[in-house]
């Protein structure tokens, strides 16, 4: 089996949301993958509203070779007040979207 394969998917292993003064949230999310250099990294986590809908995404410029955990942060994402919940999920470079994935309960952070 090539290393490659042995990195496995991209996991949200942790999320910090709040909301603004301006309506808008803003998402700190830690990812954990076996980032191995440009050819497989994560790469981008999307905000996802229950009805699938992407209400926001991080694109990650560059592999976190060095760097695991890391997280990153996303300000000014809109989120209509009738959404209670949203999912955070990750992805890599090579198996696209399938790691763990956190549920965020926003009614409770209003």
């Amino acid at each position: 089996m090539s290393a490659m394969a042995l990195a496995g998917e991209a996991d949200v292993v942790g999320v910090e949301a709040r909301q603004a003064d301006s309506g808008t949230w803003r998402f700190d999310v830690t990812v954990a993958h076996a980032d191995e250099g440009w050819d497989h990294y994560a790469d981008l986590w999307e905000v996802v509203g229950p009805d699938g809908a992407v209400l926001g995404s991080r694109v990650l410029a560059h592999p976190h070779v060095d760097e695991q955990p890391f997280t990153r942060s996303l300000s000014g994402v809109s989120i209509d007040g009738t959404i209670g919940s949203v999912t955070v999920r990750a992805r890599d470079s090579v198996h696209g979207f399938g790691g763990a994935e956190m549920n965020v309960d926003l009614d409770a952070l209003r």
